[in-house]
């Protein structure tokens, strides 16, 4: 494994150490690959997911996208209120814009 994966495992691990998702404020995960970027809404406690949505790319035009469609799936399940959980990545532009995005349709956090 390369440095880099292995310094974002390491703060990963030390983030989910911190934050938990509950029924009432599940924990809005994100995952990004070369390929695209995952959102997924967890409750931790019974280890369900409870919502995702993933598109292809992971530039900030994606992130605009699937930050309004998992507001949209948070709204339908009656969630107002999550957990962020930026999976060890830095809180750069693509991640910023998918939370910023998401707040702006209802989510807080």
């Amino acid at each position: 494994m390369n440095q880099k994966k292995e310094l974002r495992l390491r703060r990963r691990r030390r983030i989910r150490s911190e934050i938990a998702g509950t029924p009432r404020r599940p924990r809005l995960a994100v995952f990004r690959s070369n390929a695209g970027l995952y959102v997924q809404l967890i409750d931790d406690t019974k280890g369900m997911t409870i919502a995702s949505v993933r598109a292809k790319g992971n530039n900030r035009a994606v992130a605009l996208a699937l930050g309004r469609e998992i507001a949209q799936k948070a709204k339908e399940k009656k969630i107002t209120s999550v957990v962020f959980d930026r999976g060890g990545f830095r809180y750069g532009q693509v991640l910023k814009t998918l939370a910023d995005t998401a707040r702006g349709c209802g989510l807080t956090f």
